[in-house]
């Protein structure tokens, strides 16, 4: 472990990269193929979704473009999806109300549909009901970091998921 998992108190390895690679395009032939010669509109969801927006995208699926923002709208998206299909990408869908909000901003954009797709989902702290079709991972209230992941904008950039001390 790097001096990153020092300071941010990695306990464990959860997931490795070799886990993570697998399981992304695993991921990303599934959609490949549900999309298959449709055009894909891919929009990322708040920092941390970069590392698996990008491996993602990677994975040969078939997007238009990708994009990011977050719940505060700091970027919107500018391109048009009326009547596209769009793929949702996140990092980790906790309570579900973040992404909520999320499809519904994007619902006045009236979109053909919106697929989620998340790398981590906790579906036991789910508040509301999302359809997410596509995720990585199951995991519980373990405090994680990397790919993407922070504490305190420190750890994204660790090619592993890590449980960390609780703060």
């Amino acid at each position: 472990m790097s001096n990153i998992g020092d300071v941010l108190g990695v306990e464990r390895v959860v997931y490795d990269e070799e886990t993570i690679r697998k399981r992304v395009a695993e991921i990303g032939a599934q959609i490949t193929k549900d999309f298959e010669g449709e055009e894909l509109v891919v929009i990322g969801v708040i920092r941390g979704a970069l590392y698996f927006l990008s491996d993602l995208t990677r994975a040969n699926i078939p997007n238009t473009t990708s994009k990011t923002g977050i719940v505060r709208i700091i970027k919107d998206i500018d391109i048009d999806i009326t009547d596209k299909h769009v793929l949702v990408v996140e990092d980790v869908i906790r309570t579900g109300l973040t992404t909520a909000y999320i499809i519904q901003n994007l619902e006045m954009k009236k979109p053909r549909d919106i697929t989620l797709c998340s790398m981590l989902l906790n579906p036991d702290r789910l508040l509301m009901t999302i359809p997410v079709k596509y995720y990585g991972f199951e995991i519980n209230d373990q405090w994680l970091a990397g790919y993407g992941m922070d504490r305190d904008e420190i750890g994204r950039n660790l090619p592993y998921i890590a449980q960390i001390k609780k703060q």
